[in-house]
């Protein structure tokens, strides 16, 4: 990972509008550093159940308070009455704005931060639960995260050696509020299965998930099809206990409504599984310009000198709509970027009130009766 000093607090912005964007951002050192980021977590997290006790040093300790105080915020901004509306719940946008506005303070608490990186770090962590205008989620949010924890890193608050712990704790600890978040606001996907095809929202939790099986002396990929399986080992095993949750807000065989992950579990090790993850991740997701096109750069995470790319003309295969998002020919995302697309949880939750909409919480284990998936 490069170790260049920041130049000093930048407000992220975004960089690539278009696919000379897109190539220099695939050849820029940061770029490089957030593969080697999660490949740096990815094996902290081999072998490593959820269970485990995993040490902790003071500055995971305060992320996770940090972490606590954001579901907090949640558990005190109850989704309002929505109608029969299966879209997104506009009490998001009160939630997102008392996380902004307690974001400082809330980074205050982390020892050892320099305050003067506060703004920036500031915009990774808001972005990290969802879009505001459009009260979606999707791997590009999941990303943001994860850039989060990096700057962190980079600015010496976390350590190397707090890489499982980030992973175990930090993380499963924030995909468990996401999905706290898409329950509750009915968060759309940011486009249909995501841009890479795997799941509505997230990815990372598949890479780190299939990390921590990679040793596992008996349980093999083809499990995630065995309901006992899952159900006993959902609490050591964040793979699992995902796949248990997609499989309790979907209905029909996983075939159906996750046609990858099926495919993927014919693989015969959760070595290929986790091998391949890491190659998908950065060709799916990092490589895509519908999902790049959000990425933030600061001073932490810069954008590489391109005075040949300061000005933008259109490509004859990339479309900038009115609310500036990019459409891609021939990467399937115009068919579905910035269409409203239903959550299959507010699906499930309307079938429950017998069709009615409303607030619809579901709580940090929910119990949503299954429907056909839509």
């Amino acid at each position: 990972m490069a170790t260049d000093a920041p130049t000093g607090p930048i407000v992220p912005t975004k960089r690539v509008v278009s696919k000379a964007h897109l190539e220099a951002w695939l050849k820029s050192g940061t770029h490089d550093e957030v593969v080697a980021f999660v490949e740096q977590l990815n094996e902290a997290a081999v072998g490593v159940k959820l269970t485990d006790e995993v040490p902790t040093s003071q500055a995971v300790e305060a992320v996770l308070a940090v972490l606590e105080e954001v579901e907090g915020i949640y558990n005190a901004t109850p989704p309002v009455d929505n109608g029969n509306s299966r879209f997104g719940n506009p009490a998001f946008r009160d939630y997102y704005d008392k996380v902004a506005s307690r974001a400082a303070e809330l980074h205050s608490r982390i020892p050892g931060l320099d305050s003067a990186y506060t703004t920036e770090l500031s915009v990774y962590f808001c972005e990290s639960w969802g879009n505001r205008t459009r009260i979606d989620y999707g791997s590009g949010m999941e990303l943001n995260f994860l850039c989060w924890l990096l700057c962190l890193q980079k600015l010496g608050v976390l350590k190397k050696e707090d890489n499982t712990a980030v992973v175990i704790k930090v993380f499963w600890k924030y995909m468990r509020i996401a999905r706290l978040l898409q329950a509750g606001y009915w968060l759309e996907p940011a486009g249909s299965h995501g841009a890479q095809g795997l799941d509505d929202y997230h990815f990372a939790v598949f890479i780190f998930g299939s990390a921590q099986l990679r040793t596992h002396k008996y349980l093999r990929p083809k499990a995630i099809h065995d309901d006992e399986i899952l159900e006993e080992f959902s609490k050591d095993y964040m793979y699992l206990s995902y796949i248990r949750y997609i499989n309790s807000i979907k209905t029909a065989s996983l075939r159906w409504h996750s046609p990858m992950l099926d495919d993927i579990s014919g693989v015969k090790t959760w070595e290929k599984v986790n091998s391949g993850m890491l190659k998908m991740y950065r060709a799916e997701v990092l490589a895509k310009l519908p999902v790049v096109q959000h990425f933030l750069f600061g001073s932490l995470l810069p954008w590489p000198p391109t005075p040949e790319l300061e000005t933008h003309r259109e490509e004859p295969d990339v479309h900038v709509d009115s609310t500036g998002l990019l459409h891609v020919r021939g990467e399937g995302f115009g068919d579905c970027c910035n269409i409203p697309i239903p959550s299959a949880i507010a699906a499930s939750q309307m079938a429950q009130n017998g069709g009615k909409g409303g607030a619809g919480g579901l709580g940090s284990n929910p119990a949503v009766r299954r429907i056909p998936f839509d």
